[in-house]
């Protein structure tokens, strides 16, 4: 088997790798200024996607530009998820360079969609094709892919812990060769109902104290869980931006949720921020609670409600996912200035990163590559990919950690 990695090798995002010059596994965008595409170009006969995030999935309609028409292989919400995104890159950056497609080629999304649900083998450029419970966001996948010679399991983005959302991945389908991704390769999540109480007492002292929280979040996944964990915890709560729509994606796919009736409660608990103009700088005024988007506040509503909240200390941005080196969500923790509308300006509202991940930590990956043993193991998706090889060598594992563009063969 023959693999070339185009993305996401020593990095996290813009996740593609071609399989045999014919199979495409993801292809996504890295969140930067301006956003990073996966190498080359590539004409795959067929592509299957792990997940619907943007660093998976963020430069697909880019494939559907030509004559030619791959069929798009994924789960029914990963699906929707992908469409999704597609027209809000095109709404962020559509007619420029920052947007590798056009609407036309969105739309041909549908045209080559072909679903499938987990532990349903199908064919897919010659190759059989199994996807498995990845536990990360609704519909994510491992996919393991079967040439007739060889077996890889792909472990796309995983979690192996359970959330409100989504339970934790129990899958070990057998396999010759694993790449796994290794994104808290070297972190040890806190557990998650000690992040959750946390988050809750300081939310809630600051609203007491009569301060705004604004939580900023990724769309899929994240802000469905922050709205449960409020619901949860007595928490009034808005939402605003692509989150609201995304709640209504996963909750048509019932199957793929850990506790459907608690999202339906949490969608009854929180209040819909319409848009209409200055509602939000009317909410940003009050002491409440602020679920957005984006989560690393590259743009979204979360561009009025920032600069609307951060000059006063009682104040607090709390943020919940991982933040890419270069992002404005980054350079707010490192520095405590914060790129907004244009400029960079100083924030004086609290700062805070709550630990929501929704990727294995450390002994969440050894636990998984537990059952890989006599595999090889190939590690990307990560910062740290070269240093958790090395421990997995000195652990007697075949490990090693990819460049970008290099070819494989195993």
């Amino acid at each position: 088997m023959k693999l070339q990695f185009l993305g996401a090798a020593g990095e996290v995002g813009r996740s593609a790798i071609l399989v045999n010059d014919r199979l495409l596994l993801d292809y996504g965008s890295l969140t930067a200024n301006p956003p990073q595409y996966p190498l080359g170009n590539v004409s795959p006969d067929a592509i299957v996607v792990s997940h619907g995030h943007l660093d998976h999935v963020g430069a697909l309609p880019s494939l559907l530009s030509g004559a030619d028409r791959p069929e798009i292989h994924w789960t029914p919400p990963t699906a929707r998820l992908a469409q999704v995104l597609a027209r809000d890159t095109l709404k962020l950056h559509g007619g420029t360079m920052a947007c590798p497609f056009t609407d036309a080629h969105a739309a041909r999304m549908t045209e080559v969609d072909r679903r499938h649900g987990y532990n349903e083998p199908f064919d897919a450029a010659g190759h059989e094709i199994t996807f498995y419970n990845a536990g990360h966001i609704p519909g994510s996948a491992h996919v393991l892919v079967d040439d007739g010679e060889t077996t890889l399991l792909y472990s796309g983005d995983f979690h192996t812990d359970d959330t409100r959302l989504l339970s934790g991945t129990t899958e070990r389908p057998d396999a010759d060769v694993v790449i796994c991704e290794s994104t808290y390769a070297d972190v040890t999540h806190e557990g998650r109902s000690a992040v959750e109480r946390s988050f809750a007492e300081q939310v809630k002292t600051t609203v007491w104290e009569g301060g705004t929280v604004v939580v900023p979040a990724f769309a899929i996944g994240r802000t469905q869980e922050l709205l449960m964990v409020c619901e949860a915890h007595d928490i009034d709560c808005y939402v605003d931006g692509m989150g609201q729509e995304v709640l209504s994606i996963v909750r048509d796919h019932p199957t793929f949720l850990r506790d459907p009736d608690a999202l339906a409660r949490a969608k009854r608990h929180a209040r819909f921020v319409t848009g209409r103009d200055g509602q939000r700088k009317r909410i940003a005024r009050d002491n409440t609670v602020i679920v957005t988007t984006s989560g690393m506040l590259t743009g979204g509503p979360a561009m009025t409600y920032i600069p609307a909240i951060r000059t006063h200390p009682k104040n607090r941005i709390a943020l919940t996912g991982y933040q890419v080196d270069g992002t404005p969500g980054r350079e707010l923790l490192e520095t405590g200035r914060c790129q907004l509308n244009g400029g960079i300006y100083p924030v004086s509202a609290q700062v805070d990163l709550f630990d929501f991940s929704a990727h294995a930590d450390h002994d969440g990956l050894r636990s998984f590559l537990s059952s890989y043993e006599e595999a090889t193991i190939l590690l990307n998706h990560g910062d740290s990919t070269d240093r958790f090889a090395a421990e997995l060598r000195e652990d007697g594992y075949t490990a090693t950690a990819p460049t970008l563009g290099e070819v494989i063969t195993v």
